[in-house]
């Protein structure tokens, strides 16, 4: 049986762009859904269940931001953000309420395709490799279950994105090392780090707080200036 093709909903008001974005996506492929309206997208989202979504900041009825902030309630699918925005606290804000990463307008075609691509790969290497599916990774009262993208403080569940987990994973598979943050880059989100890009310090902020608000440390997660990361969990 043939594979049916990747699912992308681009949610976006500006009808040409949507538009030429949809038709340049289906030729590479992809099964291009469109949505023009914010609240309308929550429950396309909901509905449709997209592999990925491409989802602009500036839309009627709800913004993209809010967009995002409610379907993490229930999608765990990748997030790609779509702003005019330069500003980097705009960046961070979608990417404090879930989204997996961001692209800024106007962005070329290509470049829009490799971070699509980049998202999906994590998903991909996941289902190609069965060794790890199947993995369970114990750091002292911290458990994660790679097929189930599950993690454990104790019995306690921690709700993690995608992309959350996948870092802790990475972080877990070298606990007590430092994994160096051009590495973290280059597995996560396929590109080189530029020393300002702040994607993967927002991820590693956001994991922290959740893994303190289900009884785990601020500590857990040690950043070593100028270098990278470091998981560090003592047994209860």
């Amino acid at each position: 049986m043939a594979k049916s093709a990747t699912t992308v909903l681009i949610v976006e008001d500006d009808a040409i762009l949507a538009e030429v974005l949809g038709e340049f996506l289906n030729s590479k492929g992809f099964d291009a859904i469109i949505e023009s309206n914010g609240a309308d997208a929550v429950d396309r989202i909901r509905d449709v269940n997209p592999d990925i979504v491409i989802l602009d900041v500036m839309l009627p009825s709800v913004d993209g931001f809010e967009v995002c902030r409610r379907v993490r309630q229930f999608y765990s699918g990748a997030i790609l953000m779509l702003t005019g925005r330069t500003t980097e606290i705009d960046h961070i804000l979608g990417l404090e309420l879930g989204a997996d990463d961001y692209v800024t307008k106007p962005v070329p075609p290509s470049l829009l395709l490799a971070r699509l691509r980049a998202l999906l790969r994590r998903v991909d290497n996941r289902a190609a490799n069965g060794d790890t599916f199947a993995q369970t990774a114990q750091i002292g009262c911290l458990v994660l279950h790679y097929g189930a993208r599950q993690a454990l403080i104790g019995t306690t569940n921690v709700e993690l994105t995608t992309i959350e987990f996948d870092l802790l994973w990475l972080l877990a598979q070298q606990a007590g090392s430092t994994v160096e943050r051009d590495s973290i880059y280059r597995e996560l989100l396929n590109r080189e780090y530029d020393g300002l890009d702040r994607t993967v310090d927002v991820h590693i902020s956001k994991l922290r707080r959740k893994l303190v608000g289900q009884g785990g440390e601020a500590d857990w997660i040690k950043t070593v200036h100028g270098r990278g990361y470091q998981l560090f969990v003592q047994a209860s």
